[in-house]
């Protein structure tokens, strides 16, 4: 991760993929979100969905994974002074998550992230906060999650 002054706003990044399968989908809901339509394929056909479908916490989830498998993958170099910048810091939060298309199983959805915006800390002036639209997309096209990410990113020179 690099510096919150590095970090340019319309900077997009490709996550990867994953593809869900139903016995992945009803593992995580049965320890996660134990909804009918989320463990039962046989109750789901009888749901809201006529399916078995994964949990938004679950592709949710599969997006982290692969965001700090990005982050691993692509280290950045160390500065003049040879100070590594950070690795990532906490988030305070998402706004306005969506999960407005169910994910099946089959369905391979492709996660990226865009910068949207960076603010000033008032409260620490070492640190900045980063948003980012994160999205989650089916072999289809159809949008199957999105929100609006926060991270508290370390700046290079505490603001004075």
């Amino acid at each position: 991760m690099p510096w919150f002054e590095d970090i340019e706003i319309g900077t997009r990044t490709e996550l990867g993929s994953h593809t869900f399968t139903a016995e992945e989908i009803i593992a995580f809901a049965k320890k996660y979100d134990p909804q009918y339509f989320h463990i039962d394929p046989e109750a789901a056909k009888e749901g809201p969905f006529g399916t078995l479908t994964a949990s938004g916490w679950h592709t949710s989830a599969t997006w982290m994974k692969l965001m700090i498998a990005k982050r691993q993958a692509t280290p950045e170099p160390a500065d003049e002074n040879g100070r590594k910048p950070p690795a990532g810091g906490p988030s305070p939060g998402f706004l306005d998550m969506k999960w407005p298309t169910p994910v099946r199983a089959g369905d391979t959805i492709s996660y990226s992230t865009e910068v949207i915006e960076k603010l000033d800390m008032k409260s620490r002036p070492g640190w900045g906060i980063v948003r980012s639209r994160n999205t989650g997309v089916n072999q289809h096209g159809e949008t199957v999650m999105s929100f609006i990410g926060q991270g508290l990113i370390e700046r290079r020179q505490p603001r004075k």
